[in-house]
């Protein structure tokens, strides 16, 4: 079975005010993110939203600035997005989705094998969350047109890792 990610489309990434925007990219990803929300909806198949979310004295600040912080407006999933009540939501304080996380365990439950994904940010949590579904023996899948970065070339590095070196396929 197929499963959608929806990795941080959250208030500090995607809006342009937010503590850690990925600009006018992630703005831009919007649309394409909401089409396939609907064509896994109304397939059936499980959608996930994938959320970044911190403690205030997370040690992932010394390298970047504070953002999706437990119960702050940033840590939000975006209007845009049609969050309903079957849909499953994984919070996570690292850059996978898998670590620390119960999102294996969900989706063996649910007997998904292939995965695709969404989101931001491409050489960061998306990839990351990439590699350990691969290590995990899913088949990945990215829409290269549902994800974005705060870094053009960083980007571009993280799609041709994930396909080159991970085995995922771009779509």
């Amino acid at each position: 079975m197929k499963a959608l990610l929806v990795i941080d489309m959250l208030k500090d990434f995607i809006d342009e005010k937010g503590a850690l925007s990925v600009g006018p990219v992630g703005q831009e990803i919007i649309p394409f993110v909401k089409e396939k929300i609907g064509d896994f909806r109304q397939k059936g198949y499980p959608i996930i939203f994938i959320c970044d979310n911190h403690e205030k004295d997370d040690k992932e600040f010394d390298m970047f600035p504070a953002h999706c912080i437990a119960q702050t407006a940033g840590a939000r999933i975006i209007e845009d997005l049609d969050v309903k009540d079957e849909n499953k939501i994984i919070k996570k304080r690292r850059y996978s989705a898998f670590f620390g996380t119960d999102l294996d365990l969900y989706l063996r439950e649910k007997g998904v094998d292939e995965l695709f994904l969404v989101g931001v940010c491409t050489n960061i949590c998306v990839l990351y969350t990439a590699a350990d579904a691969r290590n995990l023996a899913y088949k990945v899948n990215i829409y290269k047109d549902g994800v974005a970065s705060f870094d053009e070339k960083a980007h571009e590095f993280a799609l041709k890792e994930a396909k080159n070196t991970l085995g995922c396929q771009l779509v």
